[in-house]
This record gives C-alpha cells, structure tokens and sequence, in this order.
C-alpha cells in the first residue's frame, strides 16, 4: 500500500502524492497524507505566510525519525527539473559563492501539496518577496531560549517585545517557533538591504537587552551564552537566513506546527500542543491569526537612529 498514489484536488490543480501510507512522524504514527490533509486544511494561512517569497524546502525523503536520528534532512533550495509547468519559482542570487537558484515561489496552495509529495515537512521563506528579493519587507524578531531557560523566560521577554513594538507604533505578530521559543513578525517598508534591516533587529534586541537583562543575551557567539539565559536572535535577518514560516510544520517525531498565536495568550499557551492532529481545529475556529498582517507596515528609521546610536554594525 505503501507505493499506491492517491490524487488530491486542489483547487483546479491535481497533486498526485506517492507512499502516502508511509509514516514521517513515529510520536503518533501520521504519515505523508496525513501532512498532505494538514497543509489542506490551513491553506489561506500557510499560502500567505509563504505568498511570492522564496523559499528553501526542508524534506525528509525518509521521515522525520530517520532525519532526527540519521541525518536524512535534505535542504534543497533549488526547484527540481520535471516539475510541473505551473509550478512557479523565483530567481535568487549567491554572490559570495557567484551562483543562483530557482526556489519555489508559492502563489497557490497546490503549489505547498507539491511540495509535500517531494517530501518537504518544513517550509523556509525568505524575508523579501520576489518583486524585490533584495529588500525585505518582513522584520523577523526570534526569541531563542538556551538549554536551560525555560518557558516561562521567554513569556516575560515576549510581554517586553511587545511593550517596546507598541512605543515603536510597529504591529507585532507572533507565533510558536514550534520548538521551545517564540517568533514575532512585523511588516515593514521595503526601503532597506538586508544589512540595514539586521542593524535594526540588532538595535530593537539590544533594548530588549536592556530592559531585562536578567533574561537576555545578545551575545553572538553560542559558546560564550549563559546556558539559562534567552538569545534574541537577531541574526535571523541577515540574508539568506530564514525561518520556518506560520503554518509550516516541524521535522520533529511530534509534527508540532509553528502557529500564530495572540498577544493576550502568551500567558497560557503550550507550544507543544500544537501539531498537526490539534491546529486544523483551531484553525476552523479561529481562521489565520495572522490575516491582517500586510495592514500594519513600519519604517524602521527610528530602529536605525538607535543602531547609529549604539554604533552597530
């Protein structure tokens, strides 16, 4: 059974998926139509968390145990020779190694099905959209808790994220990582490189910083982190980093889901409860937490006041 196909109609498109009895996430047995069905079911979210940007396919030819325990995680930036004709993609440059590629540009939710039958369970947007890939019209803010920092760390950083972001007049819009931290997404004008979008991540953590010190590292190099403290990773948007978008399921035995959340459910939520077999029903009844993102656009002069100000690279 495991090599018989079964065909899904999306939209007007229809995406054949292979093996689709085969098992990616041992934790409680979902296989690859089971994240077929998944993705189907938080299409508006997961099509607008990706919409026109490029975006690197993590894949797990194997499933996710082989990938956790034996390196089976493939990376795969370019989009394979024999897709179909529909299937749209974007140009990106590496100049410091003088190549390019043609990444998957999703505009259509047939175009995230495709994806899953080559395998990909994570899906890795750049922060720029493909009318300009060089400037970013996303501010990625990670709040990544070290080894020994637990949960609650990263709620009291998470309230300070967001007083400071309301005394900026920027519009913050988090989710779980799907892991053990945070992210926080705001929509910003796309007047500036990667470099300067960095320096202005860099500055907004360095206040984070300083307001709780107790909780927050900045400091770059791992090895030299306090092992309980939480690392605002501001790094996150420099070029050619991305992250696992809204909606995106992670390569975890678990399948947990990188879910946007509330403001107001900081306080209680329990990222580890959101996977795969729990986020189709909140998405039912809640629709795409993170529908109005493109309303709210920030300028981020007054982020590279503060980097000149604290003479940042």
């Amino acid at each position: 059974m495991a090599g018989a196909g079964v065909e899904l109609q999306v939209g007007d498109r229809t995406v054949r998926i292979s093996s689709p009895d085969r098992v990616y996430f041992p934790a409680r047995g979902e296989t690859k139509l089971d994240l077929a069905h998944y993705y189907l079911s938080v299409g508006d979210g997961i099509v607008r968390a990706l919409r026109e940007r490029p975006c690197m396919m993590h894949r797990f030819p194997a499933g996710v145990a082989r990938g956790v325990a034996g390196g089976g995680k493939v990376h795969q930036k370019r989009v394979p020779n024999g897709a179909p004709p529909w299937l749209e993609t974007v140009r990106v440059e590496f100049p410091r190694y003088g190549r390019h590629a043609y990444e998957l540009c999703v505009t259509e939710l047939a175009s995230v099905l495709w994806a899953v039958q080559m395998s990909t369970v994570e899906f890795h947007p750049w922060n720029s959209r493909r009318a300009d890939t060089e400037r970013p019209d996303e501010w990625r803010i990670d709040l990544d808790p070290m080894p020994d920092c637990g949960f609650d760390t990263v709620r009291r950083v998470a309230h300070v994220v967001h007083e400071i972001l309301a005394e900026l007049g920027a519009t913050g819009w988090p989710k779980t990582s799907g892991g053990n931290g945070l992210h926080v997404y705001v929509r910003i004008e796309p007047r500036w490189g990667f470099a300067e979008v960095r320096r202005a991540a860099y500055a907004f953590a360095r206040e984070v910083e300083r307001r709780v010190p107790g909780d927050v590292t900045t400091t770059w190099w791992r090895k030299d982190r306090d092992p309980t403290m939480l690392f605002v990773d501001y790094n996150q948007n420099a070029r050619d980093h991305t992250m696992a978008s809204a909606y995106s399921v992670r390569g975890v035995p678990e399948a947990t889901v990188s879910t946007p959340i509330t403001w107001d459910e900081i306080d209680d939520v329990d990222p580890r409860e959101f996977t795969i077999a729990t986020v189709p029903r909140r998405f039912a009844q809640l629709g795409d937490l993170h529908q109005g993102i493109d309303d709210s656009v920030y300028s981020l002069d007054t982020l590279l006041e503060w980097a000149d100000r604290d003479g940042l690279d």
